[in-house]
């Protein structure tokens, strides 16, 4: 097997440049910031040369790059992408930078601790989407919780420490469950295989043969952990405390990658690892998806903090998500996929301008604002901008995902019900009134709040920060081919995991390890 470097620079750039940054001084802020900008951009420029030499034709796993690391149990430093892990490592890259970016003026306490957390929690995102072994894959999932229990809990609002104790709370409980679940399936792999293993492509051939009773339960352990992460309904409450409490930059990465682990876990992992229960489990988490649209749109209609009903947002949007993946066709799985992309872009963007308007006025209620179409006129078309993706407009990202996912969902031979998508579709709606209801009161009408007056407009670094993720907004809205075609062939594959899992026999699959 040919060795590629590539994934092992990527996670190495920000994990050697966040430990440079504490080598200097606090009292240089600014160049502490530049560096971070520094180093968070070579890491994109990176999975650009990633992006150019991936070969989308070819399912496999490539840029694989496999080492020894704990010989007696035969767990190994594993990475490799394939098209869906590729799209989510390239957004993580992306935002990274230009989140860093945003919070230039907003962070100005601890700006070495806070730039060394946010980049070892780049380090974690990156490390979730490229891990091909389980042991390693947990090792960055648990990792990445730490530096976003700070950044929330030391620079976010008054709240802070309780919505970061919650976050935390939550996703270690789930995490502990998929311990518990790695822990078993790689005991399990000594039958089939003659030794104790937590590759994932390996699992790949053995899992799909455990036991109904046993994969039931193996599914619903790796489940609930990642249920809890995208947040899918009854498991949302610590979304919204943790999106209002963090600091701009935190619910931006929040909203656009942190999420994404949890619908990229289910895709990953439960649909090829357990096949059988995921079709049995599939219906019933269809219904939690679509209500968490339904609710989620619901909620977010009558928050009074902008913040708040961003938040709520999400839980609407990836219950789309969840519903595509577990449409299990592939344009539901697709759509899934470029949805992830899509709101990390669009909601990113919405939570971006919230903090630009908090930064100059200090509030979050909607009825604070009023009239400000004509103060910070290009602060309204962005924010419009922002909405209209979000809420699914044709020409624009949002509207691919939705439509593929409803398609999916409509033809899916698992559900078999065309309800999932007509209440699913409500949700569109919902959207657009939550959304454009919300811009009304922000921007329209007459200027009632004397501290408005003099409100200053985006400036040249807000702009910047802005305008590529418009651009990619308005790219994959008229032409979502370019990145559709990198996900095409392993959203196939997936879909080949389910309904037709590997099935080797334990004695064959003795001999081809053997072999190797």
């Amino acid at each position: 097997m040919e060795q590629n470097s590539l994934l092992t620079y990527l996670i190495l750039i920000p994990l050697i440049g966040s430990f440079l940054i504490l080598f200097f001084k606090k009292e240089q802020a600014n160049l502490i910031r530049i560096a971070a900008l520094v180093i968070s951009t070579i890491a994109f420029l990176l999975s650009l040369v990633i992006y150019f030499q991936f070969d989308s034709a070819n399912s496999d796993f490539q840029f694989i790059n496999k080492i020894e690391w704990i010989k007696g149990l035969n767990i190994h430093y594993h990475v490799g992408v394939d098209g869906m892990s590729l799209l989510l490592v390239l957004l993580t890259t992306f935002l990274t930078p230009l989140t860093l970016l945003s919070s230039w003026s907003s962070i100005d306490n601890k700006v070495k601790e806070f730039t060394f957390f946010f980049l070892m929690l780049e380090v974690g995102m990156l490390g979730v989407f490229i891990s091909l072994d389980l042991f390693l894959f947990y090792i960055f999932w648990e990792a990445m919780l730490i530096p976003m229990y700070f950044i929330i809990g030391i620079w976010g609002g008054k709240e802070r420490v309780y919505a970061a104790v919650k976050f935390f709370i939550y996703t270690m409980f789930g995490s502990l469950l998929m311990l518990v679940a790695i822990v078993w399936l790689a005991v399990y792999a000594i039958g089939p295989l003659g030794y104790f293993t937590t590759n994932l492509i390996e699992l790949y051939s053995v899992a799909p043969q455990i036991p109904m009773n046993i994969q039931i339960w193996m599914f619903l352990a790796f489940a609930f952990s990642f249920a809890i992460k995208v947040p899918l309904f009854p498991l949302h409450t610590w979304l919204p405390d943790a999106h209002v409490q963090a600091p701009t930059a935190g619910s931006v990465i929040l909203a656009g990658v942190l999420l994404k682990m949890g619908t990229y876990g289910l895709l990953r992992f439960n649909l090829p690892l357990f096949p059988e229960a995921s079709i049995l489990a599939a219906p019933y988490i269809s219904v939690l998806a679509v209500i968490g649209i339904i609710y989620g749109a619901l909620v977010a209609m009558v928050q009074t903090d902008v913040k708040k009903l961003v938040a709520y947002s999400s839980v609407s949007h990836l219950g789309f998500v969840v519903l595509g993946i577990f449409a299990m066709t592939q344009e539901s799985i697709q759509g899934a996929v470029i949805q992830m992309v899509n709101h990390g872009l669009s909601t990113g963007a919405l939570f971006l301008l919230v903090g630009v308007i908090y930064e100059r006025t200090h509030t979050r209620e909607i009825s604070d604002y009023g009239g400000i179409a004509k103060l910070v006129p290009v602060f309204s078309f962005a924010l419009m901008f922002a909405s209209l993706s979000s809420v699914g407009l044709p020409g624009l990202n949002g509207f691919v995902g939705e439509f593929l996912i409803l398609l999916g969902s409509f033809q899916s031979p698992i559900l078999n019900s065309w309800w999932f998508t007509v209440f699913a579709a409500s949700g569109v709606i919902f959207a657009a009134v939550y959304l454009l209801w919300m811009y009304q009161r922000v921007v329209f009408g007459k200027v009632t709040n004397p501290k408005l007056e003099g409100l200053k407009d985006m400036n040249a670094r807000e702009i910047f920060v802005l305008a590529p993720i418009f651009i990619l907004i308005v790219w994959i809205g008229i032409y979502p081919g370019t990145f559709l075609k990198v996900s095409d062939r392993s959203t196939a594959k997936v879909v080949k995991q389910i309904y037709n899992p590997i099935k080797v026999s334990p004695v064959e699959l003795g001999l081809n390890q053997s072999k190797k």
